[in-house]
This record gives C-alpha cells, sequence and structure tokens, in this order.
C-alpha cells in the first residue's frame, strides 16, 4: 500500500471511528470501564456501616476513637488491544474482510480511550509476538496504531494465542483492561495462560469471523486454501455430509472457546463481518455498566 492511500485510508478510519466513540461509546465506555484501582484519599471517624478492614489502627490508637481510611477510584486506566495479524485475517467472503473490521473496532476503542484519559497500547501476534506498542495517550499515538493496523506485514503466518498471553502478562504487571480480538481459530490451547492473564487482568474477548468461516456453501467443487500454512485442496462442497462436517467442525469450536471464556468469567462478543458492530459492542457496553 502506498503512502496516499495508506493516509487516506488512516484518515477515512479516524473519521468513522472517532465519531463513533464520541457520539455513541463515550457514556458507555466510561460506565463500563470505570478503574478499578483505588487509592488513598484521607482519613475520617468511623460512621455506623462502615467496614471495620478500613479501619486506620495507627490514627485510631492516637486519637483514641476509630478511624478509618477512605479511598476514591483511580479513574485513569492502561488499555490494551491484544490483535491477531495472523494469515487468516485477510479472509472475507461476506462483507469486508476481518482485518478490516478489526482495524475498525480497534480504532474505535483506541479513540474511546483516550476520550476517557487512558493510555492505549497494542500487542500484534500470529504465533509469535510480531510488535509491542507501549500505552501512551494523545491522538497522534493513536493515528500511530491505526497506520500499523492497516499496513502491517507479520512474519508469520499462524496463530497462537497462548503465546500472546504469556508475553502480555510478563510485559505489563499493572492491571489493564484489555481486549483480545482474534477470529479464534487456533489449533492450540490457550485455556491456562488466559487464566493466568484474567488473575491480573480485565479481560474481554472479541470474535471477529466471517460467515463463510462457518458455513460452508453448497458450491459445487471448490479449491480451498489454508491461509496460515499455505496448504491447498479441492472440496466437493455438493456432499451434505461434507458440510456438515465443517459445519460440526466450527460448531465444536465455537462450544470450546465458549466453555474457556465462562470459565474465566471472561465477557466475549462474537462479531461476523457482514453484522453491525457497533450493536454489539454497545449491548457489551451496557451489561458491563449495570454490575
Amino acid at each position: 500500500m502506498d503512502a496516499n492511500e495508506l493516509l487516506k485510508k488512516v484518515r477515512k478510519i479516524e473519521i468513522k471511528t472517532r465519531g463513533l466513540s464520541s457520539n455513541i461509546f463515550a457514556g458507555e465506555y466510561h460506565s463500563a470501564f470505570k478503574g478499578r484501582g483505588m487509592t488513598f484519599a484521607e482519613v475520617r471517624q468511623y460512621q455506623y456501616g462502615d467496614d471495620i478492614r478500613d479501619i486506620d489502627w495507627n490514627v485510631t490508637a492516637r486519637q483514641r476513637t476509630p478511624f478509618v481510611k477512605v479511598y476514591e477510584e483511580e479513574r485513569e486506566l492502561t488499555v490494551m488491544l491484544l490483535i491477531d495479524v495472523s494469515g487468516s485475517r485477510d479472509f472475507g467472503a461476506v462483507g469486508p474482510t476481518k482485518r478490516e473490521i478489526i482495524a475498525e473496532i480497534a480504532a474505535t476503542l483506541a479513540f474511546s480511550a483516550i476520550q476517557n484519559n487512558d493510555k492505549i497500547g497494542v500487542i500484534f501476534f500470529s504465533d509469535r509476538i510480531e510488535k509491542f506498542i507501549p500505552p501512551k495517550k494523545g491522538r497522534k499515538h493513536i493515528l500511530f496504531i491505526i497506520r500499523e493496523l492497516l499496513d502491517f506485514t507479520p512474519t508469520s503466518q499462524g496463530t497462537d494465542i497462548a503465546t500472546a498471553l504469556q508475553y502480555f502478562s510478563d510485559a505489563l504487571k499493572k492491571r489493564c483492561t484489555t481486549f483480545l480480538i482474534s477470529d479464534f481459530i487456533d489449533e492450540h490451547d490457550y485455556s491456562k495462560a488466559l487464566t493466568v492473564a484474567c488473575n491480573r487482568h480485565d479481560i474481554i474477548a472479541l470474535q471477529v469471523y466471517d460467515r463463510r468461516d462457518s458455513q460452508m456453501p453448497n458450491v459445487g467443487l471448490m479449491r480451498v486454501a489454508d491461509l496460515e500454512n499455505g496448504r491447498e485442496r479441492w472440496i466437493d462442497t455438493s456432499l451434505g455430509n461434507v458440510r456438515r462436517a465443517y459445519n460440526k467442525w466450527w460448531y465444536q469450536r465455537q462450544q470450546k472457546m465458549t466453555e474457556i471464556m465462562h470459565r474465566n468469567r471472561i465477557d466475549a462478543v462474537s462479531v461476523s463481518t457482514d453484522e453491525d458492530y457497533v450493536k454489539a459492542l454497545l449491548t457489551m457496553f451496557k451489561q458491563r455498566g449495570v454490575r
């Protein structure tokens, strides 16, 4: 992609996603991702109903009357985007490619974060760590992230979510609000790495898939290629047992992913490339905001 074309695409995404984050997501994002940390503010005399665990015993001893510590919410968050850049993101049979939708979702979340005065960082991963962009604030930083989302070329085409989660857990010690964005087509077991990451961070899973990932069309003899390993083969999609086997494979994969997310109490959203991701994100934000 040449520089002029890239700049046009960056500008187009900026206009669309910044508008979404300003006009639609601003309040919902703030409610859904309130600061989870608490910082000490002051001490005051104990009042009926205060939690005895908050008693400041040193002040209480000096004043000879109970005093409690008062905390305030730590408003500023660090938001991390863990983005799958494996070969399968370039697939797009129904609607835009997964790459395009992932870029829009990531940009919308990034603009929502900086409008909330949060820092935003990114980890691009395939079956290895492709790039780490440390968390920062500001429009310039967001535009750099969008350019990378559109134009970044990974060194590998495979997928290993566990590797990304392990790197993330080691690299960021402070609690983060983290969006794991992938189609989750991964032959590796990422459940243990996800459990470890969840113990420290607030993780939200966003699955972006193409409808043809989930259902094979009846179009007769068709040559297919695996975008991650390059293998090609001919299949006869007119055969009912072939389509049923493929549909079963997808269903079982989705069931496994759902079980992993449920076990770790992770909010998860699945969005098809031909669906409105705005509605799906808003629903998730609202559900988190009322907890």
